[in-house]
């Protein structure tokens, strides 16, 4: 059984002026039941599980995934929903919160760097280095914290400067074996709020949430705004951004699937081929078994 999902519908093209407006938060459901769903997610995660091994095997990309969105558009569920299946060994996840006292003595890449994925294995990142042309954007008391040089935080540049600075990156990782994939939740205030609610009126939810978040509701436009112009400057055909309607999750978690299969199959992978030589060793190896 297969999705009928068209990644390219959610793929923002290189050099597009985006307006989140246009961009729907809700799509047509691509399960017709609750039993197709968790089929179509069983066989996609089979899939991507047994490619992964391939990926491991074959060492020789590394794929970079990234996760960025709103409060509560569901970056964690789709983290783990989708990669349910795939081997810890060749994967790893990171989440970046607000910059420590010695990440902001380097450079706003560097601490995202530090992490970045080996060849045969999958990285993944919960917010990322976009966050220095997000929050940061949005709050500029945090772009002061980061004591720059008084002739560079030139608030007319400094963030095409900062779209130019990850473009260029992403273009790096690109030449030496890195695929970037970019997923954008895209989520609705009104779900939003929705999902708030069932946070304070379900107890075992209640962890998740605190008036930082109100107070980053409240910034609402702002983020569309800076959304969309990051979105604008850093999505290119090397490194994609895919806006993912994320009001309904269990179909952004079948797109999202699909997306990582789409990626993957378009990969020159295969596994290590076996000489004569290390043939002749195993046969010897055997005869002592």
């Amino acid at each position: 059984m297969k999705t009928d999902v068209n990644i390219e519908q959610f793929q923002v093209p290189p050099g597009e002026n985006v307006k989140l407006k246009e961009w729907p938060t809700r799509v047509k459901p691509f399960y017709k039941s609750k039993k197709q769903y968790h089929k179509l997610l069983e066989e996609q995660v089979d899939e991507l599980s047994s490619l992964q091994r391939l990926h491991y095997a074959s060492n020789r990309y590394a794929l970079l995934l990234i996760f960025q969105g709103m409060d509560s558009a569901g970056k964690d569920g789709a983290i783990r929903h989708v990669m349910s299946g795939v081997n810890p060994q060749g994967c790893q996840v990171f989440s970046f919160q607000q910059p420590r006292s010695q990440e902001l003595e380097h450079d706003f890449l560097w601490r995202t760097t530090r992490h970045l994925p080996e060849r045969g294995r999958i990285g993944i990142f919960n917010r990322s280095y976009y966050e220095e042309v997000l929050i940061v954007r949005v709050h500029p008391e945090i772009l002061e914290s980061q004591r720059l040089p008084d002739e560079l935080p030139d608030g007319k540049t400094i963030w095409i400067d900062r779209y130019r600075s990850i473009v260029d990156f992403e273009e790096h990782l690109y030449r030496n074996g890195t695929r970037s994939i970019k997923f954008f939740l895209h989520l609705s205030k009104d779900e939003q709020r929705e999902r708030f609610l069932d946070r304070i009126d379900e107890p075992e939810k209640n962890w998740k949430f605190s008036f930082a978040d109100i107070r980053e509701r409240k910034c609402w436009p702002i983020y569309m705004q800076a959304y969309e112009d990051c979105l604008s400057a850093t999505s290119t055909a090397t490194a994609p951004w895919y806006v993912i309607p994320a009001d309904n999750k269990k179909n952004a978690w079948l797109i999202i699937s699909q997306v990582l299969l789409d990626t993957f199959n378009e990969l020159e992978m295969a596994y290590p081929k076996t000489t004569a030589k290390r043939r002749h060793e195993l046969k010897t190896i055997r005869k002592q078994l």
